[in-house]
Parts: structure tokens; C-alpha cells; sequence
């Protein structure tokens, strides 16, 4: 199974169809309740949710995920002489339901050829497709606020600054953000020092870079300057974003909590300060991107 400790958790949502092809009497059948076995869509639409909530059990690389919502709906086509099969599933989870819906499909399919099998022998069972998936960073109305962005990012470190140890927050910050499409025009590295990472800053946000991270400095240590060097800068606070990285970092590691991280903007750029460690700036990144470039949108005054 692939690893989702890394996932963020969202709003999961898909929606998957399929035919059961068959005779026209068979079709009349249907309509006037008059099958050998009994209730057609009854029995097979309980089958479907059974189905889909044994999906991780039945295919080896699913992870069980909780099933939020769960729909089915049958529609006769009279003039295919098929039912259709719509299923439509919704999760909060850490990875995607469209197994589940295809899941529910197929049985529901496999019901109604049982059913139908004894007074049908041209049963086929055809077409079962995913229509739609939402969630997580497949979302395109989300993903599409990063196109064109342009960030810089500051490394604040005294050791890195003298060359005793070598940057690695910012090159997987840089990697990050280059894999949402954003183009990373440097990455500056300074010494904790207020004066020199706010004229940086200052620097940057005249230039209008849409998004400015600095990495270091944010923690309770006697050099840590880089968030109280930010905050007064900031022309406004936008504490939800610090509040989603704590949160993210504190399921994953018990010392997130202690971060001073921070964001806002200046002028027409996003400023977010996050840890410096190699694993809190990942995953600091990771729970924003990429919607945080909906912000974007937001400050050109065209709302949501």
C-alpha cells in the first residue's frame, strides 16, 4: 500500500456509472415487479453499499476509508433495453472514495445479473466508468490558482549563513513549490539577524513576488528572530494558515505545537514563515499548497 501519512485530509467525492444490457421483456419485467427472485433495485442497492464498504477487503492496495456518504440511483433505458447504475460517494479522509463507487457499481451490477439470469440468458454487464473525482490535489479549481506564481524563499540560519551546515528546508521548499507550477526565482539564505530579514523581505514585497517563504526562526531558541521580525511588517495577519500547519505537523510529530510559525500579507504578496527543519518545512507546505493561491485571487478583489 502506498504511503499517505503525507495527505493532507479533505473532502473526497466521487461519482461512478455502469449498464446491465438486456432483453425488452426482460426490461418489462423489471417494471411490473414480476421477477422469480423478487425486488431488483431493492436487494442490488443494499448490495452496492455492502460492496463498497468491503472495497479494502476485496482489492489488496485499497485503504479502508470511512464512507461519509453513499448514494445509488437506477434509471430503465428503455430504448438501449438497460439499466443504469449511479453511484455517488463523498469521504473526509486522506485519500480518494472512487474505488468505493466503482466498487458499489460492480456489485450492484453482478446483483441485477442474478437476479435477472434465470428469465435472461443475453445478460451483459457493460461500461462501469468513473464519471467524476474531486478531493485532495486533483481538485482543478484549487490547483489553478498557483499557475503563473512566482515565490522567493529565505532561509534564516546563522550556521547555514557561515557554511557550517548545509540548507535543506529551502531546496524542498523550492521542489515543492516548482511541482505545484510555480516558478522559484531564489533562494537567499541570511544570518538570524531582524535587520537583515526584514529588509529582505521589504525588498521582495516591492517587487511584488506572490509568495515569499522564509524557513528558520520560528521556534522559542534565543536567535529564533525570523517571526517576530515578520509580524509587525505584515499589513494583515492571515492566522489560518499558520493554525492548518500546526495542525497538520501536530498529527505527525507532538512538538508542532511549540511553533511560532506565522503568515500575512504585504502589499500584493503572501508572506509565511515556517520551521526550519527539513521535515517541518515539508509538511508545513504540504498542508497549504496548493490552495493557499487562492489568496491570489482574493486580493485582486474578485472574491472567492
Amino acid at each position: 500500500m502506498n504511503d499517505i501519512t503525507g495527505k493532507r485530509t479533505t473532502l473526497r467525492y466521487a461519482e461512478a456509472e455502469g449498464f446491465v444490457y438486456c432483453q425488452k421483456e426482460t426490461i418489462q419485467r423489471i417494471k411490473t415487479n414480476t421477477l422469480p427472485k423478487g425486488d431488483l433495485f431493492e436487494v442490488a442497492k443494499a448490495s452496492a453499499l455492502l460492496g463498497a464498504k468491503k472495497t479494502s477487503d476485496l482489492i489488496p492496495h485499497c485503504h479502508p476509508v470511512p464512507i461519509d456518504s453513499f448514494s445509488i440511483q437506477f434509471e430503465i433505458i428503455d430504448e438501449k433495453n438497460a439499466v443504469r447504475i449511479l453511484t455517488q460517494a463523498k469521504s473526509i479522509g486522506k485519500t480518494g472514495i472512487e474505488m468505493e463507487a466503482l466498487t458499489g457499481v460492480t456489485v450492484a451490477a453482478l446483483v441485477i445479473y442474478d437476479l435477472l439470469k434465470p428469465i435472461d440468458k443475453s445478460l451483459e454487464i457493460s461500461s462501469i466508468r468513473l464519471l467524476e473525482k474531486k478531493g485532495g490535489k486533483t481538485d482543478k479549481h484549487i490547483a489553478k490558482f498557483a499557475d503563473g506564481a512566482k515565490a522567493k524563499i529565505l532561509v534564516c540560519s546563522d550556521s547555514c549563513f557561515a557554511g557550517k551546515k548545509q540548507d535543506g528546508s529551502g531546496k524542498i521548499i523550492a521542489e515543492l513549490l516548482s511541482n505545484e507550477g510555480v516558478e522559484v526565482l531564489e533562494i537567499k539564505i541570511v544570518p538570524d539577524e531582524p535587520k537583515e530579514i526584514e529588509q529582505t523581505i521589504s525588498n521582495w514585497a516591492n517587487e511584488k513576488i506572490d509568495l515569499i517563504i522564509t524557513t528558520g526562526g520560528t521556534g522559542l531558541g534565543p536567535r529564533d528572530n525570523t517571526t517576530d521580525t515578520i509580524k509587525p511588517m505584515l499589513e494583515k495577519e492571515i492566522p489560518g494558515i499558520a493554525e492548518v500547519m500546526r495542525s497538520f505537523g501536530q498529527d505527525r510529530t507532538p512538538f508542532a505545537m511549540l511553533s511560532r510559525s506565522i503568515a500575512g500579507s504585504i502589499g500584493k504578496s503572501i508572506i509565511i514563515a515556517v520551521p526550519g527543519s527539513s521535515n517541518g518545512s515539508k509538511e508545513s507546505m504540504t498542508a497549504i499548497l496548493p490552495a493557499v493561491f487562492h489568496a491570489k485571487k482574493m486580493m485582486r478583489g474578485e472574491g472567492h
